[in-house]
């Protein structure tokens, strides 16, 4: 599993020198890649459908007990199966889609990091290693929905995505190490296996807050559902990986993967059905307004998504079944639709399915797979589609808490579907024939083998659903934390949720044939609409804009004292905070204080109290160096004569590097006014009091034994030296002494450059400039 994962990424690497070998079919190579990890995934279903689950570990950070651990059961498997088959599926038709393209290279690195970054994600047993895939899938998603730079409203709709989920990974960070803290564990496989109940935990709540607010952004909850449809502005196949497998189902992944041990309380139930449900109509409601066919996609996505989570937020065993085979039909028949909505773009030249119409003639392939797909989506039997809307009716009809608001919701977002399936399906191929920009023709082979395989699935795996039955029972059991035998069945008999199928298919049908005059009528609430979500997250990110230019003008003036006063300033807040408030300071010391030494003192604090009231350069630099003198002899009155030589050196070639410096630059100016200049003699007092109490709260604490004891000891027997300090430069702290003398070399070297440095005082003329340019020839 590790060497499927990082071999992904070792292909993106290498991908720009595989196109130089072969071209367009670079594609179709690179799909061999999921296309063998599909096959692999496959020959490992038995043993896991037997077992329950694989799990392969590598040490990472073996001092944090951390490893590369990846787990495969029967959760994982279904996303890897997804992942893998569906980008094979999604790389041959990109290679038709964009061939001749120039940055197809680029394209292909950025998707086959997605895909590895996806594969690790849904693989990944330690919470670290899942947290790191996560923030892997938002970054390579990022670079693909912003592939075409050159747009401003693709890079616009690249930052809205990243924003917004890199934000929830920074909710979902809190909430993983929430997690392993209360759960001793970093590795989901022990968390699971753990005797204690992480619901009655103190920490509970605002950890699954964290996790969910992860987890909503990632799958586009609402409200922030609306980065999704604006990342259409990435290519079609893009697009097609993004709804069908990847990105968007991260969150759910996340969920059902969290669900038996933290699901099933009041908090979970509530927040995934309500958050769930407006989600699942908000997506459906939105579809039909939109003549753009990736736009209706992409909310029918939303709509998706958020029955994923209403069926979480359910939780039964019956729940998690529907949870698993709309999962499954939701992903074959997405991807199938935008492959194409890709062909359709591809060969008319507009997205807009009112343009179109007339076209099966020209495209009969093309619109029999869409018709196959479509029908999955409108849930019409024996498509899996069918399976799956049948079971989201039968659980939401057995749903404990908000049962009737739920219904109306669920009831409402299939008929919806059912027109937009329509939409999609009908409007393109049949009726009178409109020009398009482009003279439409039939898809190009690579591009037909993708959706053609997916809808046929869903056709296959609809007549004949026995053929999941190991998945399914392995994915819920996976999701519900214990073993569970589950199986999916075309006919369940007439029941409700079959009357309610049927009614919503009239229905549905009814508003596709008024939805031209439908969708004018909805036009009166795009005022509304204008001032969702959407709109507050622009409102939020112009306040970011304009705070940042406050702190910019008030912070970052250009002005060198200004930053060193904040800096200042907010060693003062944290430092002094903690040591007033967290920490008393600890002041136990002798004041035993002789003449001469207080003398040294003294004349030290003249020399800084000098230096920074001093008029002129030449009585700033004698008062630094009076006080560095005075440091020197304060090292040499407490027997540390090679420090005070030290001292002396680094001092004297200081005041020398000064002279020569200082001298060079303008006059002293005044800058400030006297209350700034008061200000900020206030701010130095209080950070030298600061570090006074800072240095004598460390004196007065010994939490270690000190290690001047070892010193004396050794010394002679192993430095072979009585001068102790002698011996601790250059035994003990052997590296530290190098240091020093390549700072004093530097020193010196810097002096001899500056004593045989020559100014010039009287620039050449410019003819004389221009005469010897001339003569000296240009090797540029």
């Amino acid at each position: 599993m590790q060497l499927a994962v990082l071999l992904g990424f070792v292909l993106a690497a290498a991908s720009p020198l595989l196109h130089r070998w072969c071209g367009d079919r670079t594609s179709s190579v690179l799909a061999l890649f999921p296309a063998l990890l599909a096959v692999w995934l496959l020959l490992q279903a038995p043993t896991v459908v037997a077992d329950g689950a694989m799990l392969l570990e590598w040490a990472w950070v073996p001092s944090l007990s951390i490893s590369l651990s990846f787990l495969l059961d029967g959760l994982s498997l279904l996303f890897g199966l997804l992942i893998t088959g569906i980008g094979a599926c999604v790389l041959v038709y990109a290679g038709e889609y964009l061939k001749g393209h120039p940055d197809l290279p680029r394209f292909h690195i950025a998707l086959m990091a997605f895909m590895a970054s996806m594969l690790g994600l849904v693989m990944a047993d330690g919470l670290l290693t899942l947290f790191v895939f996560w923030e892997l899938t938002s970054i390579t998603s990022y670079l693909l929905i912003g592939f075409n730079h050159s747009d401003v409203e693709a890079r616009k709709s690249a930052r809205q995505g990243l924003f917004v989920t890199v934000g929830g990974g920074l909710a979902l960070m809190a909430g993983l190490t929430l997690l392993g803290v209360v759960s001793g564990s970093w590795s989901l496989h022990e968390i699971g296996e753990l005797d204690i109940d992480l619901r009655e935990h103190a920490l509970y709540t605002p950890m699954l807050i964290c996790l969910l607010l992860g987890a909503f952004t990632k799958s586009a909850q609402f409200p922030f559902h609306f980065w999704l449809p604006n990342a259409m502005a990435a290519p079609t196949p893009v697009s097609a990986y993004l709804h069908s497998a990847t990105m968007v189902k991260a969150g759910i992944y996340l969920l059902a993967r969290l669900q038996p041990e933290l699901g099933g309380t009041e908090l979970w139930v509530n927040t995934l059905t309500l958050v769930g449900g407006v989600t699942m109509f908000t997506g459906a409601f939105m579809a039909i307004q939109f003549t753009n066919i990736k736009k209706l996609l992409a909310y029918s996505t939303i709509m998706a998504l958020g029955t994923l989570t209403l069926l979480l937020g359910i939780g039964t065993q019956g729940a998690i079944v529907a949870f698993v085979g709309f999962l499954l039909a939701h992903s074959l028949y997405k991807g199938a639709l935008f492959m194409v909505a890709g062909i359709l773009d591809h060969e008319t030249g507009t997205k807009d399915v009112t343009v179109m119409g007339g076209l099966r003639p020209l495209m009969p392939i093309t619109a029999g797979v869409a018709l196959l797909a479509a029908l999955s989506l409108a849930g019409v039997p024996p498509l899996l589609g069918f399976i799956g809307k049948e079971l989201m009716f039968e659980s939401v009809l057995g749903a404990s808490r908000f049962r009737g608001f739920l219904i109306v919701l669920a009831f409402a977002a299939a008929f919806l579907m059912i027109a937009v399936a329509a939409v999609v399906a009908l409007r393109p191929f049949y009726g009178k024939r409109h020009q398009t920009p482009r003279v439409p023709h039939e898809a190009p082979l690579a591009m037909l083998i993708g959706p053609a395989l997916l809808a046929g699935l869903s056709l296959i795996l609809g007549v004949a659903p026995s053929l999941l039955t190991g998945l399914v029972s392995s994915t819920v059991s996976a999701v519900v934390g214990e073993p569970v035998e589950a199986y999916l069945s075309l006919w369940h008999g007439v029941n409700l949720p079959l009357v309610m199928s049927v009614v919503s298919l009239g229905l549905g049908y009814w508003l596709f044939r008024h939805w031209d005059r439908v969708r004018g009528k909805l036009l009166l609430l795009a005022p509304i609409m204008r001032n969702g979500p959407e709109a507050g997250y622009e409102a939020i990110m112009a306040a970011f804009v304009r705070f940042s230019e406050w702190q910019t003008r008030l912070l970052q003036n250009g002005y060198m004292r200004n930053y060193i006063l904040v800096m200042l300033l907010t060693l003062i807040g944290l430092v002094g905070t903690s040591l007033l408030v967290r920490h008393s300071p600890i002041i136990a010391f002798e004041f035993d204080v002789r003449f001469h030494e207080a003398v040294v003192v003294g004349t030290m604090a003249m020399g800084a109290l000098f230096a920074a009231i001093a008029r002129s350069r030449l009585g700033a630099v004698v008062s630094v160096g009076a006080m560095g003198f005075s440091i020197a002899m304060i090292f040499i009155l407490f027997s540390a004569p090679d420090l005070g030589i030290t001292q002396l050196l680094v001092e004297t070639l200081t005041v020398i590097l000064l002279v020569l410096v200082l001298f060079r630059l303008p006059r002293f100016s005044n800058l400030s006014t006297s209350l700034e200049r008061i200000r900020d003699g206030l701010v130095a007092a209080t950070v030298g009091i600061l570090i006074c109490l800072l240095i004598l709260t460390a004196w007065s604490i010994q939490q270690f034994e000190p290690i001047s004891g070892y010193m004396v000891e050794n010394s002679v027997p192993l430095g072979h030296g009585l001068n102790i300090v002698n011996v601790i430069l250059v035994d003990y702290r052997a590296l530290d002494t190098l240091g020093e003398m390549f700072v004093l070399a530097l020193a010196a070297i810097g002096v001899i450059a500056m004593l045989k440095l020559r100014h010039d005082a009287s620039p050449p003329s410019v003819t004389e400039g221009k005469k010897t340019a001339a003569k000296e020839p240009y090797d540029g």
